[in-house]
């Protein structure tokens, strides 16, 4: 039977994956757990953007506002409790889910392509964590504080529902994590010679038509200013990803020039 560069069978692969899944799932719930019993705490970082004193609104020099949340269903303030106490356990326990997963396709790699892969999960998990700030911290209190005080007319009263709030926290949070990943996506794209900055610069036209789309998808509503701020972030993300192009090919060709 086959066996890889480090030894071992298939099977004794097999095993190890498992063991590293169980792993994951173990230190997790330990954390969702965690996270569960320390509600006030919790939910003081979950529902801060819901008030006019979050720090977002003071820097941007908002004026006060009132958001009044309420539940609806029998079951739903403990589901809620449950469903934001996993996402806030899986955000903590993820440096750890990162390690053994790498741990686990580490041995795999050359001793050359383990230097290179730390980067690429360094990289892409830090900008993950970045687009999940981001999202906190500007495009989710700004979509609040405008569609929770819009009315129609001063005799229809807003009143949102915590579970719309968390679900679109939760959402916002890792599609906006997920598309912070554009630069990283790019800057390997780059290494491998698929793209270069110049196709990226003479592609802008279409790829804000894209970034509309993708953002009016992505949006939890249909609103033009959600979508303004949705999008506003991918745009200046593709802009990054130009310049990372450009710089990772140029030093990619003087690494050429030199070896010749």
């Amino acid at each position: 039977m086959s066996t890889s560069k480090e030894g071992g069978t298939f099977w004794d692969h097999l095993d190890e994956l498992r063991s590293c899944i169980i792993r994951i799932l173990l230190v997790t719930a330990v954390m969702a757990v965690l996270a569960f019993f320390f509600k006030e705490v919790l939910f003081n970082v979950v529902l801060a953007p819901s008030r006019d004193d979050f720090i977002s609104y003071r820097l941007l020099g908002v004026e006060h506002f009132a958001l009044h949340l309420m539940n609806t269903g029998l079951t739903e303030q403990f589901l809620i409790h449950m469903k934001v106490a996993f996402y806030c356990g899986l955000l903590m326990a993820s440096p750890y889910v990162l390690y053994e997963l790498f741990a686990f396709v580490s041995p795999a790699l050359y001793d050359k392509e383990r230097r290179p892969a730390v980067k690429v999960v360094a990289c892409a998990y830090a900008m993950f964590i970045l687009g999940t700030l981001v999202n906190y911290f500007i495009v989710f209190p700004l979509t609040v504080r405008f569609l929770g005080t819009y009315q129609v007319s001063p005799d229809v009263t807003n009143m949102l529902t915590i579970q719309s709030y968390a679900d679109t926290l939760i959402s916002m949070s890792l599609v906006l994590g997920i598309v912070f990943e554009l630069p990283v996506v790019s800057w390997l794209l780059a290494m491998l010679g698929i793209i270069g900055w110049e196709q990226m610069a003479r592609l802008r036209k279409h790829a804000l038509v894209v970034i509309l789309v993708v953002s009016a998808i992505i949006t939890p509503t249909t609103d033009a200013f959600t979508l303004f701020v949705v999008a506003l972030p991918i745009w200046l993300l593709y802009e990054a990803s130009i310049i990372v192009v450009r710089i990772t090919r140029r030093k990619k060709g003087r690494e050429v020039s030199s070896e010749a």
